[in-house]
């Protein structure tokens, strides 16, 4: 009833200041529990500090309102947070405004640099730049209660000219909802680890990276499904063990790719 109501909503003028409104309560409600170092995080914390230690730089790519930035700033890590979405940019700035070590980009990422349309959901971490995903997940029926209300154009930079920027990141986290696949090939350096998000719906997104990744350097490759903070115990694989893997993705089912530099060890943790 309340998704029919919305889409009901969403298709008279009222709809603008009604998602200002409910986005202003979303982010009141956040910005009272940010500041609090929770269970998840510490589990967060102990995950990925296989990956990140303190005086790396990382990319968070799709940080919306920087759950994952929190983690990485808290392990010591210098963060560079990219968000294209108004109201996450806005809350990002205001939790880390004068901090050094973490950088808000209030952009999307892509193949090359210009402007593109992201479809915006009433969810703000479903918001997206790939068609093809929301179609997916659409036909799927994960996200029965998801409506996208309308586009906004957004500026789109990549990965190497952050590089440029920022400097080389020892890890890369994406979460973009299907446009992946888009952001690595903006990327044309080894970089030691990175995550991307995957939904079986989707595979062939998840198909285009692990190309592009193959073409820049030899890495390994793991899944952890949903938010379960656990590497399956099959290992790392190569990318052909990896491509025959996501043939056998369960149905409907979601999570991290992670993809490591072969030879370079995890950290300790």
């Amino acid at each position: 009833m309340k998704r029919h109501l919305r889409a009901i909503l969403a298709r008279t003028p009222l709809w603008g200041p009604y998602r200002r409104l409910r986005a202003r309560q979303e982010m009141r409600l956040v910005r009272r529990t940010y500041s609090e170092w929770t269970d998840v995080d510490e589990r967060r914390a102990a995950f990925y500090g296989q990956f990140v230690e303190a005086g790396d730089v990382v990319f968070d790519v799709g940080a919306n309102i920087g759950n994952r930035t929190k983690v990485f700033a808290h392990l010591g890590a210098t963060v560079v947070a990219v968000e294209p979405q108004r109201g996450c940019g806005d809350f990002l700035e205001e939790a880390y405004g004068g901090e050094t070590h973490v950088h808000v980009v209030r952009a999307a990422l892509g193949a090359s640099v210009g402007e593109a349309d992201m479809q915006v959901s009433t969810w703000s971490a479903l918001s997206s730049l790939s068609p093809s995903w929301i179609e997916a997940v659409r036909a799927s029926g994960r996200h029965a209660d998801a409506l996208w209300t309308h586009s906004e154009r957004v500026p789109v930079d990549t990965l190497d000219r952050l590089i440029d920027r920022y400097g080389l990141p020892t890890f890369v986290k994406i979460d973009v909802e299907g446009f992946e696949a888009d952001v690595i090939a903006g990327l044309s350096v080894p970089v030691a680890a990175l995550s991307m998000e995957f939904h079986s719906e989707h595979v062939a997104g998840a198909r285009r990276w692990l190309a592009h990744l193959s073409g820049i350097a030899d890495y390994r490759f793991q899944l952890s499904f949903g938010e379960s903070l656990e590497l399956t115990p099959q290992g790392w694989l190569t990318a052909s063990e990896f491509d025959a893997r996501l043939d056998d993705l369960p149905d409907l089912s979601w999570g991290d790719a992670y993809a490591r530099l072969e030879g370079s060890p995890p950290h300790d943790g």
